[in-house]
């Protein structure tokens, strides 16, 4: 398609369209009519009114922009640690590398961690950043940098520690902060960053740790702070055996039951992992419309175990996908967590737990349900944002399928021949057209130098 300049008004004619509306409709072949950052038609067939800028996407599949529920940008620069390890070790083994961050190498990190999401087809991502050793904001600030030089639209989570080693915690002392200091943090940033209007390109999310590294003070605080500033809540729970029974043993109760206790469930919260729940769990996650990011690449790298997504959706809980942290999902991509979660769900539960359709949902309107944005992301509908992903299905491995789903879905990695935010160009013809690739891997090489020298 070649360099696109958008105009106000665009058409986007001759692709088939997976709508992720409330049916799945799929329109074998139609049109998508964009007027400045909002879809204003989709249809079948062609298009009645030309006026405007025409793209001929003949062999593609339109799809909403895919939505990156969890994730840590900054770890882009740790890759390939741990690499035959369970979290607790692996994650052991990176706190020393962690304490050694700054801002650049953060901005760094974010740039290529986001970029690389951009070309799986990723238009919204929430990033949780915990990682604060010079006790400096730059870092959050340099995240959203990263994310404006991208063109994505972003959730920085700004995470927190309170509970070091001395006291029994998982991370390194040097690491935490005081609740004073996490507050005022909290309340500057989301004072300075947060955008609530409907087409915000930054948002701001509270998000401690997980029980292991953050006080019933600090979880509880944190927690009335961000209702009282109207920001979402955001932490990981329940991700592998060991760090459960954990949890267990200190507080003599799961890790819901724990959350349920401080009031952090709500339709306000969305949860990374949930791996190892019981039909207790669920039932509460449901009761209090409390979402899951799922994070099926991550959870199979470190052997944490299989999250019960199914089970999960029979209860109506709201999942989403996340591609989680780059130090324990080095591949970063969001597009082939579809796979992986249908493949893993599968895995666990039979060959029906999870269909293509199911898949792409989870990776679009479920996500935008975990960050609260489902009123304007998520599908292909009238009057939602103009945030599209366009699929290139005319090669060799998707040739032949009759439904481009599951030949999205199940089918080789599609490249990307046009990804739409706010109907904007951030990727086309599978290149990023906002910033250059070779730029990005030069600064990465120069900060994963710094980092590890």
């Amino acid at each position: 398609m070649g360099q696109l300049v958008m105009t106000s008004r665009t058409i986007i004619y001759g692709c088939a369209i997976a709508t992720v509306d409330a049916s799945d409709s799929v329109i074998d072949s139609g049109y998508i009519v964009l007027e400045n950052d909002r879809i204003r038609a989709v249809g079948s067939g062609a298009p009645q009114d030309l006026n405007g800028r025409l793209i001929n996407a003949s062999g593609c599949l339109a799809t909403p922009g895919l939505i990156n529920t969890h994730h840590h940008l900054y770890q882009w620069l740790t890759r390939g640690h741990g690499q035959n390890s369970g979290l607790l070790e692996w994650v052991n083994e990176l706190w020393p590398l962690w304490t050694r961050l700054d801002s650049d190498m953060v901005f760094a990190a974010a740039r290529a961690a986001l970029a690389m999401l951009a070309l799986s087809g990723c238009t919204t991502t929430a990033d949780h950043h915990y990682i604060f050793p010079s006790r400096s904001e730059n870092m959050l600030h340099s995240t959203i940098e990263a994310a404006r030089h991208i063109g994505v639209r972003l959730h920085a989570v700004r995470g927190c520690m309170d509970i070091g080693r001395s006291r029994g915690g998982l991370p390194p002392d040097e690491l935490t902060e005081d609740l004073d200091t996490v507050l005022i943090a909290i309340e500057g940033a989301i004072d300075r960053f947060h955008d609530p209007s409907p087409n915000s390109k930054i948002q701001i999310g509270v998000g401690p740790l997980g029980p292991l590294a953050a006080s019933q003070q600090l979880m509880t605080e944190t927690a009335e702070l961000a209702r009282a500033k109207g920001v979402r809540l955001h932490t990981h729970i329940a991700e592998e055996r060991e760090d459960e029974a954990l949890v267990v043993a200190r507080f003599g109760r799961s890790s819901v039951e724990y959350l349920d206790e401080l009031g952090w469930l709500g339709n306000d919260t969305w949860l990374a992992h949930c791996v190892q729940l019981g039909k207790s769990e669920i039932g509460r996650l449901s009761r209090t419309r409390t979402s899951v990011a799922h994070c099926p690449s991550s959870n199979a790298r470190l052997g944490d175990g299989i999250a019960p997504v199914s089970d999960l959706l029979a209860a109506g809980v709201t999942v989403g996908l996340g591609v989680d942290g780059a130090a324990s999902q080095e591949a970063g991509q969001l597009a082939a967590e579809m796979k992986q979660a249908l493949y893993l769900s599968r895995l666990r539960d039979g060959p029906s737990a999870l269909r293509p359709a199911t898949a792409l949902r989870l990776a679009t309107l479920g996500g935008a349900s975990c960050l609260g944005r489902h009123g304007d992301l998520g599908s292909l509908e009238p009057g939602k944002l103009a945030d599209i992903a366009l699929w290139w299905l005319g090669d060799l491995g998707h040739a032949g399928m009759r439904d481009p789903v599951a030949a999205l879905v199940l089918g080789p990695p599609a490249t990307l021949e046009l990804l739409l935010v706010g109907g904007e160009p951030i990727v086309s013809a599978g290149r990023l057209v906002t910033q250059t690739e070779d730029d990005i891997v030069r600064q990465v090489e120069q900060m994963a130098l710094r980092l590890h020298g």
